[in-house]
């Protein structure tokens, strides 16, 4: 199942899915603010993955795809400057408010994979 340095690092390795529902007409407002939030999210320590997809039968249903090396380095994430800017700015925007999930990373076990 791999050597334990692997079973070190998958045990640790977290995903954190966040659905949105944008109001229609601040879509494409709130992908402006969202690929800024994403270009500075993608430069920290522990970050894997930071995507933003929208659903594409509802371009209003949005959802942030974040992978990071441990819980740790999640919740950093909400302790920096581009989250607090990009979280005071959309939050107006949702229709709903953002629905996150968390989850462990089965595989792949490498953050190098990444």
């Amino acid at each position: 199942m791999g050597d334990p340095i692997s079973l070190t690092i998958y045990r640790n390795m977290i995903v954190n899915c966040v659905k949105i529902q944008v109001r229609p007409n601040r879509v494409e407002d709130f992908k402006k603010a969202t690929v800024a939030n994403h270009n500075e999210s993608v430069k920290e320590p522990g970050c894997l993955r930071f995507d933003l997809l929208q659903d594409a039968s509802d371009p209003e249903k949005f959802m942030l795809y974040e992978a990071y090396e441990s819980n740790e380095a999640a919740a950093a994430h909400k302790n920096t400057p581009h989250y607090a800017v990009w979280r005071d700015t959309v939050t107006d925007w949702m229709a709903q408010p953002r629905l996150g999930t968390n989850y462990n990373i089965v595989v792949p076990t490498d953050k190098s994979k990444w």
